[in-house]
């Protein structure tokens, strides 16, 4: 009986040590990846049917929505470490739902293109207009697990699975999230400048 007690507290050390590595890792990669669809884009430019156009500005506004929630995940991540869990749980909500609201900016973004007449495929697409929509739909879809990683946060909040000297789970979460919206700020600017 001692010694599976103890064979499960080393399975659990064993977990904490390679969590964030693992993490990091798989940040490491995403980065490679869109580092190589961005040069890709700059490839692209040299194109005669290459087309300029001004970012949509919903796209603007998914900017402040989501360095707003990287600046709530951060409060609330200092509210738990000094156990005020009900202030780290509503900024965490917060947290989600200001990036519920990037992904519907997003999303309006799009329409906004399309408004103008610039669409993904089809024949009045361009070039430019499908690396753009491609690469930030790419960067969406890492957004929504990332949207994912925050409701089990929340889930684990509610079942006060995180206190002060316990937050592995909630640190892994805010890394990934703080990362996905890291690699959105640089997404636009690049867009903004290398047109």
């Amino acid at each position: 009986m001692i010694g599976e007690q103890q064979l499960q507290e080393e399975l659990t050390t064993a977990k904490k040590i390679s969590a964030k590595p693992m993490l990091w890792v798989s940040m490491i990669s995403m980065v490679m990846f869109f580092a190589g669809l961005t040069s890709a884009y700059v490839i692209s430019m040299k194109r005669d049917d290459w087309v300029s156009f001004d970012l949509p500005q919903a796209f603007y506004v998914s900017t402040f929505l989501i360095v707003a929630s990287s600046i709530s995940l951060f409060f609330s991540q200092n509210f738990l470490k000094n156990n005020k869990r009900q202030l780290s749980l509503l900024f965490v909500v917060i947290t989600l739902l200001l990036g519920i609201g990037f992904v519907w900016q997003q999303y309006v973004g799009f329409n906004q293109l399309k408004s103008i007449g610039l669409f993904f495929t089809g024949p009045e697409s361009t070039v430019s207009t499908s690396f753009i929509i491609g690469i930030t739909f790419l960067h969406v879809l890492h957004l929504l697990a990332g949207v994912l990683v925050l409701l089990v946060v929340i889930y684990n909040h509610f079942k006060y699975k995180y206190k002060s000297d316990n937050m592995l789970g909630f640190e892994l979460g805010a890394i990934f999230w703080h990362f996905v919206d890291i690699l959105w700020i640089y997404l636009f600017f690049f867009f903004y400048f290398i047109r």
